[in-house]
């Protein structure tokens, strides 16, 4: 089977040859950029005929082989059927002549769900070539419908994707999301979830926030899967947080602690404190629920009641633990140092938590 197969003769002056284009878009092509090359909707159709050399794979895309499509041509297949085309010439930008190797530009079209996730590396995800179809999220007002392998999912505001082997790719957590929507199944819901956070491609509470976005967070097997999340990120944290007083030589605090005013009420727990110093460190794994502000309000309080006793009390999330760490050990050591310089703080009764 021949990939490349050569396009028809076209006339002498087609103003754009098609041999600056990646070796993927000599094979996959719009019938506008097949146009905007000199050949005539008659001749697409004449090509694309039964038995022909040419088959037409989605409305308005064309694949310049009879063979069935790689997964790569897939994946661009798809994202020129639903990228948004440019005003000027019907054709979703492409590589252009005095810049070849530029890679393709999809307006308003990317990959999301399992292929996306798939593209990421997930293991928990099927190949691509296993994917029946190929879900891509475009803005809710596109007038687009799902054919083919091609599965319409929309938006209304589209998040910035990331380039992933060449092809736009939202991110992970709309991602999770865009596929969780469509899962019943809920081990494999766990699984992704769980894998989303353990390998480091993102934080729960970017996931949460997604899924109630998507309004997921109502469907009892997503809510479980949340709850796993949330204590395997938990896990994640504390173990960050461990590394980073050790790695950066903090003095040891004393780890997961309650405490309380003697004979008098509880003033919550701590993930870390040192009590010479009257310096604590909590960690925020708060997920965005519908009772965010709350349990935010919540947070406030028991921040405010610890200051006014003389704790300071240092607020670090999981996403600064993973990327940047050696900042937060200087937020500590800070706090730490600075201790000297402050009345002394209230007596208060140290428990483990």
């Amino acid at each position: 089977m021949n990939h490349n197969a050569p396009l028809p003769p076209v006339p002498p002056l087609s103003p754009r040859p098609v041999l600056h284009l990646s070796e993927v878009h000599r094979r996959v092509l719009t019938a506008a950029q097949l146009r905007a090359h000199g050949v005539s909707s008659a001749e697409t159709n004449e090509q694309c005929r039964p038995g022909g050399p040419w088959q037409q794979f989605l409305p308005g895309v064309v694949l310049l082989h009879p063979g069935p499509p790689t997964s790569e041509e897939r994946l661009h297949a798809v994202l020129m059927y639903a990228a948004k085309e440019r005003a000027a010439t019907g054709v979703p930008s492409q590589p252009g002549a005095e810049d070849p190797h530029r890679r393709p530009m999809y307006a308003e079209a990317m990959i999301t769900g399992l292929a996306a996730l798939t593209l990421y590396g997930f293991s928990t995800t099927p190949p691509l070539t296993a994917l029946d179809r190929i879900d891509v999220l475009v803005p809710r007002l596109r007038r687009l419908r799902t054919t083919g392998c091609a599965h319409i999912v929309r938006s209304a505001a589209l998040p910035t994707p990331q380039m992933v082997t060449g092809v736009p790719v939202a991110p992970v957590p709309r991602a999770l999301a865009d596929a969780v929507t469509e899962l019943t199944d809920a081990g494999a819901v766990r699984r992704l979830l769980t894998e989303a956070v353990r390998a480091g491609h993102c934080e729960p509470a970017a996931v949460v926030r997604e899924l109630n976005n998507a309004k997921l967070l109502s469907r009892p097997h997503v809510v479980d899967a949340v709850d796993s999340l949330l204590a395997e990120g938990r896990s994640i944290a504390e173990g960050r947080l461990y590394a980073m007083v050790h790695e950066y030589g903090l003095p040891d605090p004393v780890w997961n602690v309650d405490l309380r005013l003697p004979g008098g009420p509880h003033l919550g727990g701590l993930d870390a404190y040192w009590p010479e110093q009257a310096v604590a460190v909590e960690l925020d794994t708060r997920a965005p629920r519908q009772d965010d502000d709350a349990l935010w309000s919540e947070y406030a309080r028991k921040r405010e009641h610890l200051e006014r006793l003389g704790i300071t009390v240092v607020h670090i999330t999981p996403k600064k633990l993973r990327d940047a760490r050696e900042q937060q050990a200087a937020v500590v050591r800070t706090a730490l140092m600075a201790s000297g310089d402050r009345d002394p703080a209230a007596y208060v009764v140290v428990l483990p938590r």
